[in-house]
C-alpha cells in the first residue's frame, strides 16, 4: 500500500502514538467482553513472489499460492475484487481451498463503483459485485467499500444514500481518506454518528503519512484495521505493541469481531512483522492465532528491524 508513505529518513520524526478512545466508544463495547471473541489477522494479497521460499514452498506456482497462505493466516483484505468483477463459480474456487478452515475473505468492493464518477446509479455494479463475493458463503467476512482520497464531505449526502443502499444481512465497513473527513468536527461527528445508526463500521487505517486516519472510533463493537508498516523499521514494532494494548483492552471491554491487516510498502517482510504481532497477541490476549511459519529453517531476526 501507497497510501500514506514517506521517505525512510522522515520515520524517526513522526509521533506514531495512537489517539485515545473517543466516549462513545464505552456504549459501543458496553463494558461486557465478549464470550466469543473472534479474531482474525491477514495480509492484503496471497500472490507475493518474494514469500516463495520463505512461507510457500520452493518453485511454488502462483495457482497455488492461496492453497499455502490459508496455512499461515485465517483471513484476507481481498483486494483483487476491487480491480475486476468475480463471477460466482470463481470465487466458488477460492472458497474451496479454505474447506475446513476457520478462514474469511474480507472483499474490497469493486472499483468501477466507488472509483468512477458519482457512486449515484452504481445499482447494477453493486449488486455484481455482491453477487459474486456470496460465493464464498460460510467464509465470507465484512466487506469494505473504500472512496478515494479526493472524495471530501462535499459529497456527503451521496455518499450516505449509498450505504443505505447497501443490503443489511452482510456487514459492511467503510474507509474515508480525505482529511476533512477527521479534521473539521462537524463531518467527522456526522460521519461517524451516521455509521453508527446504520451498524456500519469505520475503517482505522493505521499509517505513516496519515496520522489522523489512525482515528480509534468503533461504531460497531467490531474493528477493521489496516496497518502499514515499514519493512520492519524499528518503529513497526513499537506500533505493533501499542495496537496489542488498544486491541487487548477492546477486546476486554466488549469487542465481538476485530480484523487486523497487515501491508508494507515493501511486502516481502509482512510474513516477520505478522509472527511478531501473533506471538504478542497470543501471549497478552490468551489467544491461539495461527502465524506464518517460515521454510527450512529460515528464521527471524533476534534485533527488531533492518534499519537499526
Amino acid at each position: 500500500m501507497e497510501f500514506g508513505r514517506v521517505s525512510p529518513d522522515a520515520l524517526n520524526g513522526i509521533d506514531f502514538s495512537l489517539p485515545a478512545d473517543p466516549i462513545f466508544n464505552k456504549s459501543t463495547l458496553k463494558n461486557n467482553r465478549a464470550a466469543h471473541a473472534s479474531v482474525y489477522v491477514g495480509c492484503a494479497k496471497w500472490g507475493r513472489t518474494e514469500w516463495v521460499g520463505k512461507i510457500y514452498p520452493p518453485k511454488t506456482k502462483e495457482k497455488d499460492f492461496l492453497q499455502h497462505y490459508v496455512n499461515h493466516y485465517n483471513c484476507i483484505e481481498l483486494n483483487a475484487t476491487h480491480y475486476k468483477l468475480y463471477g460466482e463459480a470463481g470465487i466458488r474456487k477460492w472458497a474451496e481451498k479454505a474447506a475446513g478452515k476457520d478462514f474469511l475473505f474480507c472483499p474490497k468492493m469493486y472499483k468501477g463503483v466507488t472509483h468512477a464518477g458519482s457512486l449515484k446509479g452504481k445499482d447494477f455494479l453493486s449488486n455484481e459485485f455482491l453477487r459474486g463475493v456470496r460465493g464464498f458463503e460460510k467464509h465470507l467476512g465484512p466487506v469494505f467499500v473504500q472512496v478515494d482520497d479526493r472524495f471530501s464531505p462535499k459529497r456527503k449526502e451521496e455518499l450516505f444514500a449509498y450505504l443505505k443502499s447497501l443490503p443489511t444481512n452482510l456487514q459492511f465497513f467503510l474507509e474515508v481518506r480525505h482529511p476533512d473527513w477527521f479534521l473539521k468536527e462537524k463531518e467527522r461527528e456526522d460521519l461517524f454518528a451516521f455509521l453508527r445508526e446504520y451498524k456500519i463500521g469505520a475503517v482505522v487505517t493505521d499509517t505513516a503519512g496519515r496520522r489522523e486516519c489512525a482515528h480509534m472510533h468503533l461504531t460497531i463493537p467490531k474493528t477493521f484495521i489496516r496497518y502499514v508498516g515499514n519493512s520492519l523499521h524499528p518503529s513497526d514494532y513499537s506500533r505493533i505493541d501499542a495496537w496489542v494494548a488498544r486491541m487487548k483492552y477492546w477486546l476486554e471491554n466488549g469487542l465481538e469481531d476485530l480484523y487486523f491487516f497487515m501491508h508494507m510498502h515493501d511486502e516481502a517482510t509482512s510474513p516477520e512483522l505478522t509472527v511478531y504481532l501473533a506471538d504478542r497477541m497470543n501471549k497478552e490476549c490468551g489467544l491461539n492465532l495461527i502465524k506464518p511459519q517460515f521454510i527450512a529453517a529460515k528464521s527471524l531476526p533476534e534485533q527488531k528491524g533492518l534499519f537499526g
